[in-house]
């Protein structure tokens, strides 16, 4: 168990990062993407920028996933890395099928995976009504 806590806490220390660095780098870039389409209306480009923030959430969370898969893998915990990565993906959004498990000295692994998941995820989402507020189709006086 103790083995389980040290890896799940690295893992959960590297994915902070991905998460932090990742949110910078978007944030620069879809200010960047900001300032081109001078010919798109203000509302599609609100759009297009949100839809651009989305899927670099996507991206971000989705790296966090290929760590946590690779650490299975990596490990030992499971047969493949497309079993990894499938168990990894239903285990970090909170999905939890329940078809694929970890022996039992890495249980405590897949639950560190899924709290992290989930925290990460409300952080995501945090960030993406800050931005939907501040630059996206639901600026304040646009609609409300």
């Amino acid at each position: 168990m103790l083995l389980s806590l040290i890896v799940g806490s690295c893992v959960i220390a590297v994915c902070v990062f991905i998460q932090i660095f990742g949110v910078i780098e978007l944030s620069v870039r879809v200010k960047a993407l900001a300032r081109f389409g001078a010919n798109i209306t203000i509302h599609y480009k609100k759009i297009w920028l949100m839809v651009a923030t989305v899927l670099g959430i996507f991206g971000i969370h989705a790296f966090q996933i290929w760590v946590w898969a690779f650490t299975y893998w990596l490990i030992g915990a499971l047969p493949d890395f497309q079993m990894s990565l499938y168990f990894s993906t239903v285990t970090f959004s909170t999905l939890g099928y329940g078809d694929v498990i970890l022996e039992e000295k890495w249980r405590i692994l897949g639950a560190l995976e899924g709290i992290a998941g989930f925290i990460h995820i409300g952080w995501s989402t945090a960030y993406l009504i800050t931005a939907s507020t501040r630059y996206g189709p639901f600026t304040e006086g646009d609609h409300f």
